[in-house]
């Protein structure tokens, strides 16, 4: 069997790859420096002639440095995942960053607003640094089957893990509704919304 036939779920791996840094090719180091402590990344602490920034509750950094790349400032393209769109773009233009409107993307291209029916993957905003880096907003609740291991169930930030909450305590009420009764074993119906939630499995009804 090639390399190319391997599955990436093969069982027989066991060494965990994690992506731990992405280099931004800029122009300005201060200018770059500036922006992202504006937006409320952490600064981390690295070796001499290296910057390093982490998002809230991201697992992955950024570096920049004089050195780092010879890419052309200005040609990286990033995601950026947020459990509420329109909440993320408030606390960007609250820092001074110029962020476009919420879009959704619908059959026919973007389309103004977030999605009316609140679906993950669909509902966005953009943004750049001063060099022109593009970060696009991308509004995720429930995660695409098969994207998050179904046994691992995380949360990077209190803000997230309440927002999941909100949602299993909104489905909750539909299900007491739905059996006329007060379900005295919510804690188990919860916490099989929330994993379930995570790995984009049927959610409990």
């Amino acid at each position: 069997m090639s390399a190319t036939d391997a599955r990436s779920d093969d069982a027989s791996r066991s060494t965990d790859v994690k992506l731990e840094v992405v280099v931004l090719p800029v122009a300005d180091v201060d200018r770059a420096k500036e922006f992202y402590g504006r937006l409320g990344w952490r600064l981390d602490r690295t070796p001499p002639g290296v910057v390093q920034f982490t998002p809230p509750g991201s697992g992955c950094s950024v570096q920049f440095g004089p050195t780092l790349t010879a890419a052309a400032p200005g040609s990286a393209k990033g995601y950026l995942v947020v459990s509420d769109i329109e909440a993320a773009r408030g606390e960007l233009v609250a820092a001074g960053v110029e962020v476009s409107g919420v879009f959704h993307v619908g059959p026919a291209g973007p389309v103004g607003g977030r999605d009316p029916e609140r679906r993950s993957y669909v509902s966005r905003a953009s943004f750049t640094d001063p060099d022109g880096n593009e970060w696009l907003l991308q509004e995720i609740t429930t995660r695409l089957p098969g994207r998050m291991a179904a046994d691992v169930t995380s949360y990077t930030s209190a803000t997230d893990l309440a927002g999941a909450l909100r949602r299993a305590a909104a489905a909750h009420g539909e299900h007491e509704k739905r059996i006329g009764a007060t379900d005295e074993n919510w804690p188990d119906w919860y916490a099989a919304y929330l994993v379930r939630e995570q790995a984009g499995e049927e959610l409990p009804t």
